[in-house]
């Protein structure tokens, strides 16, 4: 009997399966999002949602951040305030009436100016009982405490050498809303201890004060007058220095020492701009709540992907057998459904973070904050979600890839 051996003519004429060729592989992946529209919608909105949240979140907590850093630039970070403390029995130590004169010499220290407190209350007419407090503050102050808050009016004039003798006013905002002052050339009733009292004229109107609220609900009067009419005292409530601002650590550890020698753990050095950085921290905690449902969103979004794919397999499972029958692999097979899932999640991360780079700007715009986008996470968001989508079509491409081809042309 004799054996045929196939010659190599034949050998060479078995046909190897082909490789598709990237174009091949990217035009088979747009066929389920383009006969399914809606569905390949609805499943990609659910990642942008989530980049969306990621980008407004971290670029509008940014637009804050920077619009309180340019609160602070504009009102300066280096304002310490000096207070009396208490003592060792507990009761309050008053500042000597030197301490402002000697904050003053420390050589950071650009600008020193105080307040002091007076026995006189401030109301709208004379017809109110003086044992009635509105919560309103008379205050003494000196000529340069203007400067050195770096208040400004809203309308009026500051005291001057001028005016510090005579029974005129300046009103902090609150004050003045309070007592129905609403522009130049009213006049309010000061009554004094020893229950008299006199009309003053107001002088000016300041602006509120960011770094220094209490300045909002105080009056403020010349120091000499104060002191005649109005049982002022020369010693200082509250002293303001400003600092320069790589030495304000520096000041605050000597001022105590500095404004009382006799007893410097009864006095209180504060620094209003950390009420503000405190709010901020505040708000950053706020910030990585809203980050942490982002994610949530995205792996919901991710779900929704997988869902979609699962489906369209089952959909499409004729499709599958017959490319498998001509000849299709495994692995060209998964790569196609998976490059599927990988352009939901580019078209994801895409429009989410154009709605998110709209709601930053559109946000800022209505608050008046500069607008600061969060470059990286606008950059990197649609990565992100491409990585999302991929992995959430893993499973769906690989069941696919291992269908049998017969199985799949008999139940399609």
């Amino acid at each position: 009997m004799t054996t045929v051996r196939p010659t190599s003519e034949a050998t060479r004429a078995v046909p190897r399966p082909a490789r598709l060729r990237p174009a091949d592989v990217l035009r088979l992946a747009l066929v389920g999002p383009r006969t399914r529209r809606l569905r390949s919608t609805l499943s990609a909105f659910g990642i942008a949602l989530g980049i969306a949240a990621v980008v407004a979140v971290t670029g509008i907590s940014a637009s804050n951040q920077a619009h309180l850093l340019d609160q602070l630039d504009r009102l300066g970070s280096n304002l310490l305030t000096v207070t009396p403390g208490t003592g060792p029995d507990g009761k309050e130590v008053p500042l000597p009436k030197e301490s402002v004169a000697m904050l003053g010499r420390i050589a950071p220290v650009q600008r020193a100016s105080a307040t002091s407190e007076t026995g006189a209350a401030i109301y709208r007419t004379a017809l109110v009982p003086g044992s009635q407090s509105n919560n309103l503050s008379v205050l003494s102050a000196q000529l340069d405490l203007l400067g050195t808050l770096r208040a400004k009016l809203r309308f009026g004039r500051w005291l001057d050498r001028g005016t510090e003798r005579l029974p005129v006013v300046v009103l902090g905002d609150s004050a003045a809303r309070r007592l129905g002052v609403t522009g130049p050339g009213g006049k309010v009733w000061i009554a004094t201890p020893d229950a008299g009292g006199d009309w003053y004229g107001v002088l000016g109107v300041l602006r509120p004060s960011e770094l220094v609220p209490a300045i909002d609900d105080s009056a403020l009067v010349g120091r000499p007058q104060a002191t005649a009419h109005l049982a002022g005292t020369s010693t200082p409530t509250t002293v303001y220095l400003r600092v320069h601002p790589d030495r304000v650590t520096d000041v605050q550890a000597v001022a105590g020492a500095t404004a009382n020698p006799a007893q410097p753990s009864a006095v209180a050095v504060g620094r209003p701009s950390d009420l503000l950085a405190a709010r901020a921290e505040t708000k950053n905690a706020l910030t990585g709540l809203v980050l942490a449902l982002a994610g949530v969103a995205l792996l919901v979004g991710g779900v929704g992907i997988a869902n979609t794919m699962v489906v369209g397999i089952m959909e499409r499972r004729g499709e599958i057998g017959l490319r498998r029958a001509l000849g299709a692999r495994q692995g060209q097979i998964a790569l196609q459904f998976l490059l599927e899932a990988a352009l939901l999640g580019l078209l994801g991360g895409v429009t989410g973070a154009a709605i998110g780079t709209g709601a930053v700007a559109g946000y800022a715009a209505v608050h008046g904050w500069p607008p600061a986008l969060p470059v990286t996470w606008i950059s990197t968001g649609p990565a992100v979600a491409v990585t999302v989508g991929t992995l959430a079509g893993l499973y769906p491409a690989l069941h696919a890839a291992r269908m049998p081809p017969t199985s799949a042309l008999r139940s399609a």
